[in-house]
This record gives structure tokens, C-alpha cells and sequence, in this order.
């Protein structure tokens, strides 16, 4: 088994109370407060060595991590370390991973709507990569590039058509998508940039088909399309495009119910798929770009709350409520995302009552976890929710004008905060009242 299929952090022990990277929940609750997110360090770097060692077998593999399911310079500097890239969807994240010392030389560049100022910043910094995703972005990236007298290196992001089993609103990749270049586009587009603008230079294609896959089936239909389309392009303008994007979305377990693929799996469909296509379209063997976001973080990440009140609808059901919710955990009403949890300070009891999970925030929606069994609970309790790594933090709002959460790293008994919990002054600090109502 690889790192994604597991709920808990490698380092999960039941003792007097639950402990993560060695470090005592409780404790880590009291000194930090709550809602809190922990990262265990240790699962973080299994995670990128599965991968690392499930893809060695193809030596051109670039691993780039995606970037939106958690940007801290913190986790930037691990995966730095760890030998990975970074795929970046916005000026935030690319000032982020610069501002923590990494080259854009090992970035890309992702979106469907890159604006001139992020362009003008990736491009002046030096950005290895750009994925081209629409007409307009052709043009301004050229625009961008003949602004600094560069040659900026892209990818054709397309639309390949395939359609994995995942939530309807994490689809990228079937026809009817914001992302990409539909397949009949593509020829317009290359011949846009060989005879209208020199300042581009076009290295290859990517694709994304979607995220928490199950079916490794999936990346084989993707490379088939990728390397067919590449080898066509390639032969019809005489141009050499040598590298791939295959994207990421490899599926992680939330819950007992799902049964995602090891790193290993989808590695062997990946790499074989490879071989297969690059001797079929009598290409030479591209360089391979892969961007996992939710399978490298996920699993390492776990949110402690308080509990709080209760409430039981007679003979219905009970709610307890904890002290965060949707604001710091927006997938449950979003995708109606489902997670595991248990009492941190209560590891050895049994778990005797069903209760659902509801969050603080003022909307009757907010509700983290249905219908969970736990041992019986008392105000003041510690929540481990589990699997909370990506798209926890990094979709946070301060809806309510609550604060955000604090986060922290947990390696060998030892804690360090990575980012500090907003305060009611961070809350109206960019708030501006204009002289005529002073």
C-alpha cells in the first residue's frame, strides 16, 4: 500500500490520548488553540518518496505539486527538498513558492484566465513553463514575452474528451469544460503561434481529466490521446514537441468505502501506456510531467476542534457542534465530501451514539460528517478530523468575520507553527472608511 490509501498520518498512535508526529492532540489543542490544522511531516515525505520510487522506472518523469491544495512557504520548502516542482494556478502561489527560494525554473503555470499582471510576473521572473489554455492567452503571453525580449516555453492545454467517475464539479477533462483547447481548435492554434508570434515556443501538450480518480484506466485513454496528438502536430509543422502534461487527481481515502489506487498502480498504467503509445505514433519518449496535489498533502493533514454544544432532535437527530465548520473546511457542502474522525481525548472508549458533526457558521448547510458513530461526548472534547490537508486551508474564507485558523508542523515530537491563526485585528485591516463617514 502506498501513502494515499490510508486515512490516518503514518505516525497516528493511541495512547493516553491520540498522538500525530509524535505530539500529544490534546496538548497541541490547548497550546494552539482550535480549529487547528496539523501537518505530519512524516507522512508528507512517505508520500513523495512513493511516488519518486513508483515512477523511476521512466526516467524523464518530472513531478510538479499542485500548488492550490495547499501553498505555504513551510510545505514549499519540504517539497523543494523532496526534488519536486511546483504547478501554480495564480500570482499568489507563484510569489509564494519564489518567495521561499525556489527557481521558477521548476514552475509551471497553470489557469484559464492568467491576467496580463501575473503573466508579466511569471514571464519576468523567469517561469519554466506556461499551459497555454485559450486564443486570448495566446496573444497576451505574446504580448507579455515581446514586453521583456523572451522566449517563453509553453504547453497547449486541450481538452482530451475523457470523463472519470468523480464529482461533477472536479471534471476537467471531457469536452464540455472551461479548461483547454477542444481537439478541432488545435491546428489554429498551433499555426496561431509559428506565423504570428515568435516569442513563443511550443514544447508540448497538457491535459488534466479530473481529480479524486479511482480508475488508473483513465490516464491510459489520456496518453493515448496525448502522444497521438502530439506525433501528429509534431510530423504536420515539422516542429519538435518532446514533453507531456498529464495532470494529477489521484484519488485518496477519506472514508472505509473508497478504494483508490496505490501510486504504484497508477505508475505502471502510466509508464506501460507510455511505452505502448510511444511505439505505436513512432514518437520519441517525452518528457513527462505530472501534477499531484490531493494525494501529496491529504493524508498528512489533520483539523482539531472543540466541541461545543449540543442538541438532540427528539427522536431524530443529534447534533453537536465544534468550532469551526465550512469556513475552514468548505468540501463537505461544496462536494458533499465525507470524512472520519474520532475523539482525540477519548481514544479507548467505545463508540456508543451516532451524532452528526455541525459546524459554527451561520447556515444550515454547515455541516461537516453525518451521522458518525463516537463515544459519548461532553463539551469541551478535542475532534481529530482526518484526511483535512487539501482544499481545507487553502479554500478557506472568514465568512461569519471569523478568523482563520492556525496551522502547524508535527515531526518528532516536536510542533512549530507554520501559519499563524488570524487575529481580530488581521479581520478589519484592510478594511478602508471613507473621510465623509468619519
Amino acid at each position: 500500500m502506498t501513502t494515499n490509501q490510508h486515512i490516518k498520518p503514518a505516525t497516528v498512535e493511541r495512547k493516553e490520548n491520540l498522538f500525530i508526529g509524535g505530539c500529544d492532540t490534546v496538548e497541541l489543542a490547548k497550546k494552539y488553540g482550535t480549529p487547528l490544522y496539523v501537518v505530519d511531516e512524516t507522512t508528507l515525505r512517505n508520500i513523495c518518496h512513493d511516488y519518486k520510487n513508483a515512477f523511476k522506472s521512466y526516467p524523464h518523469t518530472r513531478m510538479m505539486y499542485a500548488s492550490k491544495a495547499l501553498c505555504t512557504s513551510t510545505i514549499v520548502k519540504i517539497l523543494d527538498e523532496e526534488g519536486f516542482g511546483f504547478d501554480t494556478v495564480s500570482i499568489g502561489e507563484i510569489h509564494t513558492v519564489l518567495n521561499s527560494g525556489v527557481e521558477l525554473s521548476h514552475v509551471l503555470f497553470n489557469g484559464n484566465n492568467k491576467t496580463e499582471r501575473e503573466l508579466d510576473y511569471a514571464i519576468k521572473n523567469g517561469i519554466s513553463r506556461i499551459s497555454v489554455d485559450n486564443f486570448y492567452e495566446i496573444d497576451l503571453v505574446s504580448k507579455v514575452a515581446g514586453r521583456y525580449n523572451k522566449i517563453v516555453d509553453v504547453l497547449l492545454r486541450i481538452s482530451p474528451g475523457i470523463e472519470c467517475h468523480t464529482h461533477e464539479y472536479i471534471k476537467t477533462g471531457q469536452l464540455d469544460s472551461k479548461f483547454g483547447f477542444d481537439l478541432s481548435q488545435l491546428d489554429e492554434a498551433v499555426t496561431s503561434i509559428l506565423t504570428r508570434h515568435q516569442n513563443i515556443k511550443i514544447r508540448g501538450l497538457h491535459a488534466h481529466i479530473g481529480s479524486q480518480i479511482f480508475e488508473p484506466s483513465c490516464f491510459h485513454d489520456e496518453i493515448d490521446v496525448l502522444t497521438q496528438t502530439l506525433g501528429e502536430i509534431s510530423t504536420k509543422y515539422n516542429i519538435v514537441l518532446d514533453e507531456i502534461n498529464i495532470g494529477g487527481g489521484i484519488g485518496v481515502k477519506y472514508v472505509d468505502s473508497d478504494l483508490p489506487p496505490s501510486i504504484n498502480e497508477i505508475a505502471d498504467v502510466i509508464i506501460e501506456s507510455l511505452d505502448k503509445h510511444i511505439a505505436k505514433y513512432n514518437i520519441e519518449p517525452p518528457t513527462l510531467y505530472i501534477e499531484p496535489g490531493r494525494s501529496i498533502i491529504s493524508t498528512s493533514g489533520v483539523t482539531l476542534y472543540t466541541i461545543g454544544s449540543m442538541k438532540q432532535v427528539p427522536n431524530m437527530t443529534k447534533y453537536v457542534t465544534v468550532d469551526g465548520g465550512m469556513a475552514d473546511n468548505p468540501r463537505p457542502s461544496m462536494y458533499q465530501a465525507e470524512y472520519l474522525a474520532e475523539v482525540a481525548n477519548k481514544v479507548d472508549e467505545t463508540q456508543t451514539e451516532k451524532v452528526t458533526i455541525a459546524g459554527r457558521y451561520c447556515e444550515s448547510g454547515d455541516i461537516l460528517i453525518k451521522d458518525i458513530m463516537l463515544p459519548k461526548l461532553s463539551t469541551g472534547d478535542i475532534l481529530c478530523v482526518y484526511n483535512t490537508g487539501s482544499y481545507n486551508y487553502s479554500m478557506a474564507s472568514n465568512y461569519n468575520r471569523v478568523e482563520k485558523p492556525a496551522m502547524v508542523l508535527v515531526n518528532n515530537s516536536q510542533s512549530d507553527i507554520i501559519v499563524k491563526r488570524e487575529t481580530l485585528d488581521d479581520l478589519v485591516s484592510h478594511d478602508v472608511v471613507p473621510d465623509r463617514l468619519k
